[in-house]
């Protein structure tokens, strides 16, 4: 039984034929071809985190196939407070087809995928958000032709986002650059994993947004203080604040350089209203990928 739940748990190959059938299932709803390849299949989605993109592109994308989603809301669940996760998983897997989790830690979506017995989606854990970083580059793919030897520049932390993307990245060939403040790059357990399981090169990462724009196809950002840091708020906006992509940022990189953000985006913090509003911002476009991407691999869940 297969599960999408990181991105370094798949071989190139795969990756590469989930983007291209992502490509194919956008292109096929522009002409008003619809597929039928969840028909009477059910997928349910458990949330802890609150969502607006994951919870609605999952629920479009599955109606888009002819299946039907139920959304339950983890606080409603209790996983692993109610009854424990084992249970839960083998409870709920007699009851749907498919099971899409966002949660806050990366054991209750490992938990469930060993203890169910369908297919696991992880749509955001603490440490990946696979989903995301095939829809990123499901855009850059449409930005800029051929990803092998593209160039991604992720300024901020090295958080769940940034860690699926340089996965992804690496698998593919692209050249992954984190510019971060010292102290808030990729944590040793994901250099192990990387080093084993992708290449021996890590991901380069600098502390000079400036540099790692210079060649960049792609300059990304993301929220600099996540679900769960709130207490860290203030000293986050002091010490990233060197590193919002703004225009000044923008014009050390090259003219055709896209503008991608996993959203929501807080402006004027991380990222300012006229790099957003700018015409080198793919953040909308990207944002709508979410959904074809995860029907891609909801079809190969499924179908091969």
């Amino acid at each position: 039984m297969r599960h999408f739940l990181t991105i370094i748990d798949h071989d190139p190959d795969t990756l590469r034929h989930l983007l291209a059938e992502a490509a194919r299932l956008k292109a096929a709803v522009a002409h008003g071809d619809f597929a039928d390849t969840l028909r009477h299949k059910i997928v349910g989605l458990v949330f802890e985190k609150p969502s607006l993109r994951t919870r609605v592109s999952f629920e479009a994308g599955v109606a888009q196939l002819g299946g039907t989603s139920l959304f339950q809301a983890g606080s409603e669940v209790g996983l692993g407070v109610r009854e424990t996760i084992p249970d839960f998983a083998r409870t709920l897997s007699q009851f749907v087809n498919c099971v899409v989790l966002r949660v806050f830690k990366h054991a209750t979506v490992e938990q469930v995928a060993k203890w169910g017995t369908v297919p696991v989606i992880n749509g955001l854990s603490d440490t990946s958000h696979p989903c995301q970083a095939m829809a990123d580059v499901l855009t850059l793919q449409e930005t800029a032709g051929d990803v092998k030897g593209k160039t991604v520049a992720f300024i901020g932390d090295g958080n769940n986002v940034a860690r699926s993307l340089a996965v992804l990245c690496g698998k593919l060939g692209v050249t992954f650059i984190l510019a971060r403040p010292d102290g808030y790059g990729f944590p040793a357990e994901f250099a192990k994993n990387y080093t084993t399981r992708v290449g021996p090169k890590l991901p380069e990462e600098t502390a000079d947004p400036a540099a790692a724009v210079k060649a960049a196809d792609v300059i990304y950002t993301d929220v600099w203080t996540s679900m769960g840091q709130e207490a860290e708020r203030e000293e986050r906006l002091r010490i990233f604040a060197p590193y919002q992509v703004n225009a000044a940022l923008l014009k050390k990189a090259p003219k055709h350089t896209k503008v991608l953000h996993c959203l929501p985006a807080h402006r004027g913090e991380e990222i300012t209203d006229d790099v957003m509003e700018s015409p080198a911002s793919a953040v909308f476009q990207q944002a709508g990928n979410r959904m074809h991407a995860q029907k891609a691999i909801l079809e190969w869940l499924f179908n091969g």
